[in-house]
């Protein structure tokens, strides 16, 4: 026999920790559910923009849409096709409080012009500017009183292109159609509801005339905001009736976007962009992101400040109580310890040699009592819970079921004669054993 600590638990995985992490799992599914239902829904009304990316696909042309979320190399994207769902990007949108203010709400969600023009820097773009309010996409019927504020569309194509003498321009008939010549020679037309054109001296026109263009190819001026792109070149669909899931089934809609998008993106992709970030990378040039010292204050400012507070509070709690349980750091020598555990080992071989089992069991029962009192109250209070009353005192409290068993087998160990059989000193060892696991591990 010999003295030894409390047996320790293994380490092991428990199902509490698979649970929560289960749990923790299924939480963030809910969450990027909810956050993206609001654009699945707009990416499926008459509004939205997956029956173009469909059609596409069906037809050959390599398609995809993009919610962000993920870096995408900007180099395998051939056309960017970036419908713009906000008449005032940088400016909050303001909730709708009624059916009808919602109805007549001109935005579907917010966008940073600042991450719009980087796209426009890096890729070909094709921008798409806004023309129904939301009650289109709700009533699922377009109507000339869902139609945009015509202003905030030309303001918002004048800062898309840097040229304020960029103009909207209105049908005024119901329906309108215009030619469009293939690749192949091949003569179409376009028909749009309600069409919104547009007019600027720095476009040339794709699908339209220079008076009244519906889709053009236009440069982009030097401006305050624009101050990367010299000599670059946007493409500009005024009215988005002419792709969208409403228009494009309407007279030569999908032929054109088929060959007209196809043609623009060559052999690469055509991404259709709802993100509100940007996510395109040039793996050549690598990721560069600029470090301030206002970067780091941000984790010092609420709701950090109370987390910082919170963690201060703790350690300083940690400390104490380890100080009470544990006490100071006491320095003991090496060969001082070492010295007390050969003597504790020479003592029990001597009782050993001269058949002393039963008192090498009352002294192993002492022992074990003080290895489990440091265990349970630590180094501070084992001395006081090693005496086996002060120890049955806590049993008492706490396991009030065991302390007669534990005062039972103490009791018995300790009326033992010094020479007995090693089978009883073996029994009497394991019935201790057995109570004072069930009370270090509170079983």
């Amino acid at each position: 026999m010999s003295l030894r600590e409390p047996g320790t638990p293994q380490n092991r995985l428990r199902l509490e920790t698979l649970a929560i992490a289960a749990f923790g799992a299924l939480l963030l599914f809910v969450v990027f559910y909810a956050l993206s239902q609001r654009q699945q829904v707009l990416r499926a009304s008459p509004s939205g923009f997956d029956g173009l990316q469909t059609w596409l696909a069906s037809e050959g042309v390599s398609a995809q849409s993009f919610l962000g979320g993920w870096q995408v190399d900007q180099n395998s994207v051939g056309l960017l096709l970036l419908p713009l769902y906000d008449t005032v990007p940088d400016s909050p949108r303001s909730h709708p409080a009624t059916k009808t203010e919602l109805l007549f709400q001109q935005d579907e969600y917010d966008l940073e012009m600042e991450a719009v023009l980087e796209k426009t820097r890096r890729v070909q773009t094709l921008a798409v500017l806004p023309k129904w309010r939301s009650g289109m996409r709700l009533a699922g019927v377009a109507h000339p009183v869902l139609l945009n504020d015509r202003s905030a569309a030309e303001k918002l194509l004048q800062a898309m292109t840097g040229q304020t003498g960029a103009k909207i321009v209105d049908a005024g008939v119901p329906f309108s159609d215009f030619s469009y010549t293939a690749e192949s020679g091949q003569a179409m037309f376009a028909r749009v509801y309600a069409a919104q054109m547009f007019t600027s001296p720095g476009c040339t026109p794709l699908i339209g005339t220079q008076d009244a263009m519906l889709l053009a190819d236009c440069s982009v001026s030097k401006g305050k905001a624009l101050s990367k792109t010299k000599g670059m070149r946007l493409l500009v669909l005024s009215d988005p009736d002419l792709l969208n899931n409403h228009g494009l089934r309407m007279a030569d809609n999908a032929a054109i976007a088929r060959d007209l998008l196809a043609a623009r993106a060559g052999e690469r992709n055509v991404m259709i962009d709802y993100s509100r970030g940007m996510w395109l990378t040039d793996p050549d040039r690598g990721v560069r992101r600029k470090r301030r010292w206002a970067d780091l204050k941000r984790f010092f400012e609420p709701p950090f400040n109370i987390l910082w507070l919170g963690g201060l509070l703790t350690l300083g709690l940690f400390v104490w109580r380890s100080w009470l349980r544990y006490g100071p750091v006491r320095h003991e020598s090496a060969a001082a310890s070492s010295g007390k555990a050969l003597a504790l080992q020479a003592r029990a071989r001597l009782m050993r040699l001269c058949n002393q089992d039963g008192a090498l069991v009352s002294d192993y029962a002492h022992a074990r009592l003080a290895a489990t009192a440091a265990a349970l109250f630590g180094p501070a209070h084992s001395r006081h819970y090693a005496e086996p009353k002060a120890f049955l005192g806590y049993v008492a409290r706490r396991h009030p079921g065991r302390a007669a068993a534990l005062e039972s087998v103490l009791t018995a160990i300790q009326s033992l004669q010094p020479q007995i059989s090693p089978a009883e000193a073996i029994q009497h060892v394991d019935e201790l054993e057995a109570l004072l696991e069930q009370i270090i591990h509170d079983t």
